[in-house]
Parts: C-alpha cells; structure tokens; sequence
C-alpha cells in the first residue's frame, strides 16, 4: 500500500490481420501501456501512408461538419493492410463528396440566408421608433445607400463612424443588441466604404440591406417568419439527402477505417512484426491479467496472451496501490511526481493529515456543510471537488470542536465548545498544530527509513540519518524538558561518527557536521511552518468575530440576515481558497520533502479509440 508496485509485462502473440482488433479491445480496457521489445519497427509504412492522409485532411476541412461523429463511424470487422484500406476509404469519400456537394452547397445558403434573416429582424425589432426611416431612405436614389455594421461586444461604435464626422450628407443609427454595437447607416457609397474600413478593422462585419426590405410595402412581420419555415424545410431536406448519402456510400464505415488508421499511427509507435504473426507487447495494470483475457475473448481475435519477465533494458511504469478512500489524495503525489518503486507513497497518511490540516482551519459546522455539499455536487467534474467534500466534513467536526456554525456561538441546536473558542485562548490554538506538525515530520522521516530498506540501505540509514531523528526529537524534548538538549547533542555526535564510520575516513565527520547543522535547522523551521494552520485558525475566527458584529450593528431582522449570508459567503469563497492553498503548501514543501523525489515512470494507458467498435 506504501510502496508503488511496477506494471505487469505482457506479450501477445497474434495474427497480423487481427493486431488492429486486439489493439482495440486492449485500448478500451484502459489497463496497458504499449512498449515495444527491442528492435521492433514502426506498424506502417510511412511513406505510403502519409501521402494519403494529407489527402483526407484536405477533405476533412472542407467536409467534416458534414460528416457523422468519429463516435458514430465504425470501421470494418476486419481491417485491410493500411495503405489498401485507406486508399479505398478516400475512394469512397470522394464519390460521397461528388454527389454531397449540391447538397451542401444549398444547405450553406439556406444557412446563410437564415442567419441574415434573423440578424434583420433583431435589427427590425431593436429600431423601433428610429428617426432613420431605412425604407424610405433605401428608395431614395441611386445616390444614397443604407448599410448595417456589426461590430464585436464592447466595440466602440463611435470609432467606426469617425469617417463620416462632419458629414452633413450621412445619417447613423446605433443600435446594441447582445451587447453587440448594430450601426445603421445611410449616405453616399463612398462614405459607407469609409466606415466599412473601419468596421472591418475592429473584427465586424458589413451587411447590404436585403431586397425583401427594397420591396414598395413590405411587411417584414410577415415576410421574416414565413421565409424562415421555408428554409428550415429547405435545410431539413438537405440534410435528409446527405444522410442518404451516408447509407448509399458506407460512408461512416469509410471514416471510421481512417480514424482506425490515425489512431494507431498516434498512439501505436512500434510494433514486431512479420508476415503472418505480430507481437503486441508493454505493460499491464491488472495484476491478475483477468482484464486483458476477458477483452481479447472479446474481440474474437486469434491470439495468445502470457506474461513473462520484462526484456532487460526496459523499465516498467508505476502504479499506486491504495484503498478507495485514499485514492483521490493521491493528487499530492501525483503534483510532484510518481514515487519511485524505492519511495514510499504517502497518499494513505494525507488522507488523514490533509482533512485535519483543513479542517482546522476552517473550524465551522455551517460553512463546512456547505463547502461539503457544493463539492460533493461537483465531483464527477472536478477531481479536487472531492477533497474539498473532505475537506468540508473535517471543517465541520471542527466546527463543533470550536463551538461555531456560520461565524455564529451559543445557538440553541449547537453544544458548547468541545474545546475551546481560538479566540480565547490563541496561544493553545498555535501550539497544537506545532505538534501535529512535529508528529508528521517525523512520520515523513520514518518513510525515508523505510525507503531505504528497500534499496537495501538499512546500515547506512541505521548509521546517519537515524540520528538526525533522534536529534530532531531531542530537539523537540527539550520545550519540555531540559534533558532533551543532551539527547540532542548525543544524536548530533553519533551523526558525525557514524557519517566517518560509513566512509571510513575521520574528515567525513566535520562535512557531515555542517551537512547536519543544515538538516536540523530545515525540519525545525519546517515545524515551525505549521503554525500558520493555526494562525489562520485564528484568522478565520476573526472573520467570523468581524461578521457577527457587522450583522449587530445592522438595524433590521432583513438586514441582518442578508450581512449573514452575504458574509458566510465570501468567507466559504475566500477561505476556502486560501485554506487549500496552504494545505498544499504544506504537504509538498515541508513533509515532502523529508522523502520524495518523484522519479518514478507514470503508467499512461493506451487511449481508447475515438470511434465505434463492435
């Protein structure tokens, strides 16, 4: 549970027709990283694959909002030799494209005219009571011409129109809609030009009036939502024969062997190969290997399954083996990186020390409750979300440690301190997570104990770093009783002396002597970093202590309430973060560093493939 444990080696010993499909089912089960033995080469050619796919790309950017998702595409049950198979996929693309593109062409101005439609008549309805008359102005001569600009969200409209200051000859009207500046604009051709420079400087766009507002009486009311069913009759046709067209060309099967094709070149780097047989190799995250059994039984594909000791020279990926409730503190050490396999993973104690941590904190039953709630509501989208819900059930209990519930004492539902309130005795509140920090340290001391046993480095600790323990806690003895200065002392020699020992060379004594000066006064100023847990302990009962007087002094029961809510709010928001940030803080700067490196390899599993497979 402490100690990383390496990935499993499997090989698998399959057709070459059917490596496409065990790839696949192996990369749905998300439990194998490929790595390819020694002297395997690339699984296709890419000189004639490459050539090709520059030529679906190029079909892809003009036609894949046509096409159906790479979810709903599913390749052929029994994939060709891939330049075979790609050739014929873009064969079939193109004759799709061949007969889509009317199609598509009068989708696009169906769409086209839709939007231009609907921007009208927001124009229409915004300009009501306008003293620009764009009717009558339209029909005025081949002189004069009303255009319409829309320029981007908070644009100035008043430098778009700057080119037509001082012209007595040019009426403007601003309209904003959506936030969106809307000028509408009568004048000489010449003067329009101007403005449309403008516009097209700051991202807008320009729009000639519409020849169904040209017409003697038009009746845009009317006009508008008539036209619109039309087109949407019209798109809805459209699409229905593109649809057809998929059926009539296999289209989706044609698609979903490119991205079969893609993906493998993405993910799949190397593989042996010959002419019938194909080896797929790397590393398992199922220890039992019950996983990838079940899913090659799956795919119906002829292979062979067996693990075997990894190939010399490779190194296997790491896997952190922890209960369910200890999982999500696995963040921590995943932030620094994966524990080697002789570093101890530490996430089974921050799931007790980073609730504590925080719970301390942020002492209250009501604001822990809520924070608890709001993370538990985010927590399939968020993965801090669910430390925060931790978090939030710690702050609670503390909450009833320190007697408070939203900043609030003595209420009817709540019992008295079951400690203290921080603000009556502050000295109590800094000292105790002191010790707790102490104790952590300590804790991080004996992983780095444990950590060398597993290199097989029991003497050496037994002979240095051992007595650096034993000077720390002397150290630490020594606030209570005097005694613990000896005990110090004598960890600080036997420190010396065994670093002379270990090297057999006297000198190494007084390098080591410096080297434990430097260690000591990092770990005692490291302990002394968790005061701030209770400092903001204290920090935070005084933001609650501010808000109850904020709410005394209000006049109204109304008034009161809302400083109460509005305050426990930006105290949840601003401790919240503030607590989090120190939490962290604390875990990797001062525990973590008592043991960890983080040089471990991460185990990163085979993307699944993007599109549909049986």
């Amino acid at each position: 549970m402490l100690r990383p444990r390496p990935a499993r080696w499997f090989e698998i010993l399959t057709a070459r027709d059917d490596a496409t499909l065990v790839l696949e089912a192996l990369a749905r089960t998300g439990a194998i990283e490929l790595d390819a033995r020694p002297g395997a080469g690339l699984p296709a050619d890419p000189e004639a694959v490459l050539p090709l796919l520059t030529q679906f790309a190029e079909l892809e950017t003009r036609y894949a909002a046509y096409w159906p998702p790479a979810s709903a595409c599913r390749p052929s049950p029994f994939p060709d030799a891939p330049a075979h198979a790609l050739q014929q996929a873009l064969q079939t693309v193109q004759a799709w494209t061949q007969d889509a593109e009317p199609h598509i062409r009068a989708l696009q101005r169906a769409e086209a005219e839709t939007a231009e439609l609907q921007l009208w008549a927001r124009v229409l309805d915004a300009r009501a009571g306008s003293p620009l008359p764009a009717h009558e102005m339209a029909a005025a001569g081949p002189l004069v011409q009303v255009r319409l600009f829309v320029l981007p969200p908070g644009a100035d409209a008043a430098t778009a129109l700057a080119a037509t200051a001082g012209d007595q000859h040019t009426l403007s009207s601003v309209l904003v809609i959506d936030q969106a500046p809307h000028l509408l604009v009568a004048g000489a051709p010449a003067a329009l030009q101007a403005v449309a420079q403008r516009v097209s400087t700051l991202k807008g766009s320009s729009h000639e009036l519409p020849g169904w507002l040209r017409e003697p009486a038009p009746d845009p009311a009317a006009h508008v939502p008539q036209r619109l069913r039309v087109l949407a009759l019209l798109m809805a046709q459209e699409r229905s024969a593109l649809q057809a067209l998929e059926g009539r060309h296999a289209l989706p099967r044609a698609l979903g062997d490119v991205h079969r094709l893609q993906w493998l070149l993405d993910n799949v780097h190397a593989l042996e190969a010959g002419a019938l047989l194909c080896w797929v190799t790397g590393w398992c995250s199922d220890p039992g290997g019950q996983t990838l059994t079940r899913a090659l039984q799956a795919s119906g594909a002829r292979a062979l399954l067996r693990h075997a000791a990894p190939p010399e020279g490779l190194h296997a990926p790491l896997l952190l083996s922890n209960p369910p409730w200890a999982r999500p503190f696995e963040l921590f050490s995943r932030a620094l990186g994966m524990p080697a396999s002789t570093e101890a993973d530490p996430s089974v104690l921050l799931a007790v020390a980073v609730p504590l941590m925080f719970g301390y904190m942020f002492g209250d039953v009501g604001q822990g409750l809520v924070l608890a709630a709001g993370a538990w509501w985010l927590r399939r989208r968020f993965a801090v979300a669910r430390l925060l819900m931790v978090g939030g059930l710690s702050a609670t209990a503390f909450g009833f440690v320190f007697g408070s519930c939203f900043g609030l004492h003595g209420l009817p539902f709540m019992p008295p301190a079951l400690w203290l309130h921080p603000l009556d005795a502050p000295l109590a509140v800094l000292l105790a997570p002191l010790v707790g920090g102490a104790v952590l340290l300590t804790l991080g001391l004996g992983l780095d104990a444990l950590a060398a046993f597993w290199r097989g480095e029991a003497v050496r600790w037994l002979r240095t770093d051992f007595w650096l323990i034993v000077t720390y806690l002397g150290l630490l003895a020594a606030f209570v009783d005097p005694a613990g200065v000896w005990v110090a002392a004598f960890g600080a020699l036997a420190w010396c002396l065994g670093h002379a020992l270990q090297e057999r060379r006297v000198t190494a004594a007084f390098s080591a002597l410096g080297e434990g000066l430097e260690k000591t006064l990092q770990i005692l100023i490291n302990t002394l970093s968790f005061a701030r847990v209770g400092a903001f302990a204290l920090a935070h009962a005084g933001l609650s202590s501010a808000l109850v007087a904020l709410m005394d002094a209000a006049d109204s029961g109304v008034a009161k309430a809302l400083v109460l809510v509005l305050g426990n709010v930006v105290v949840i928001v601003l401790e919240a973060m503030v607590v989090s940030i120190q939490t962290t803080r604390l875990v990797l700067f001062e525990f973590f560093t008592r043991f960890m490196q983080g040089s471990g390899r991460v185990f990163r599993p085979l993307p699944a493939p993007p599109y549909a497979t049986l």
